[in-house]
């Protein structure tokens, strides 16, 4: 419907985001022919050489039948809130299983990595038909994740994470843009997203140059910035384990509660005293302008590996998961310390 006047559509999201587009234009249009026909209208029965009548105007509509239109209007406007909110808050969280790619931006590009440790610029190589989690972050100023096919747009903000997700229904290649504008080169800031078959997409992946993993680069930070010095299990400092900790709800030392999700974690290396964990001193150190976006990512990463998300099966239950302890070992606890959440 119409195709030849909308941007060819490539996602699972493309369809209901173009349904209420056209419904919004198709509403707007009607009310423009309705307003614009009573003008011409009223200017050829009402110009000034014709005889008609201008005394006061007689009632021509009851009360009843304005409060009725009024109703009906408000009614409207209430169900286009409704169908457009509700479309948009349930495609917010990413199916289950989706795969999880890291965007950095800046000035003025594009840098992806996937999961293996696979990294592009300006570019995205996903495979058909799988939802694609994307958690970006940005190192300079707002970028905004744009890719018109997809009728996907998310900001790209410095220092938090933002995430969006796509499930790609055809093959091809599709623009990306920037669709904020971040400075001189802002118009230069494009690339593109591939989409190729699940087998053509294994073997791209398996020819790329590929360092560590993202929880690979965690773990070998996690030891060289010391941070095991302090939240290893088999460490003396009374610090919070990580341990299970990723997804769980982490009680701070002023009685509020807290998720322990991407965001949270990265405000913990960030500002490691503005959320102190119920139980322990605020002695962390900032790692503020040591830590790159993406060595905070792969932290992040680490914690979560460390982790069991609610809904998941990794233990028997009294039995939590290993932590790595420095030196690489992996230790079981084997007391009831107290866990928490500050990195």
């Amino acid at each position: 419907m119409l195709s030849f006047l909308m941007p060819e559509a490539a996602s699972t999201q493309a369809s209901e985001t173009d349904a209420i587009y056209l419904a919004l234009v198709g509403f707007s249009l009607v009310i423009v022919l309705l307003v614009a026909g009573l003008i011409i209208v009223f200017s050829i029965r009402y110009r000034r050489s014709v005889r008609a009548e201008r005394g006061p105007l007689p009632v021509i509509v009851s009360r009843e039948l304005e409060i009725g239109w009024t109703v009906m209007t408000l009614f409207i406007a209430v169900f286009i809130f409704w169908w457009a909110a509700s479309a948009r808050l349930s495609a917010l969280p990413p199916p289950p299983g989706a795969l999880e790619i890291h965007v950095v931006a800046r000035q003025w590009m594009w840098k992806t990595q996937h999961s293996n440790g696979a990294r592009e610029i300006n570019e995205l190589h996903v495979p058909i038909d799988r939802p694609v989690r994307l958690v970006m972050t940005s190192q300079d100023a707002i970028h905004s994740f744009f890719v018109p096919a997809f009728r996907i747009k998310q900001d790209v903000l410095p220092g938090r994470y933002t995430e969006t997700w796509f499930q790609a229904d055809k093959l091809g290649s599709f623009h990306l843009l920037c669709a904020e504008y971040c400075g001189t080169e802002h118009s230069r800031m494009i690339g593109r997203i591939v989409v190729l078959r699940p087998e053509d997409y294994g073997r791209w992946l398996s020819v790329q140059p590929q360092s560590d993993d993202f929880a690979r680069e965690g773990e070998a930070l996690f030891v060289a910035t010391g941070c095991a010095g302090c939240h290893a299990l088999s460490s003396k400092v009374h610090a919070p384990k990580l341990t299970n900790l990723y997804g769980h709800v982490v009680q701070l030392s002023d009685g509020r509660s807290v998720t322990a999700n991407d965001a949270y974690i990265r405000d913990s290396i960030l500002q490691p005293n503005r959320d102190i964990v119920a139980g322990y001193e605020p002695i962390m150190q900032s790692f503020a302008g040591i830590l790159s976006d993406g060595e905070i990512q792969s932290l992040t990463a680490y914690i979560r590996s460390l982790s069991v998300t609610p809904g998941e099966n990794a233990a028997a239950p009294g039995q939590r998961s290993p932590a790595m302890v420095p030196g690489g070992a992996i230790e079981r606890p084997n007391s009831a310390a107290p866990q928490g959440g500050q990195p």
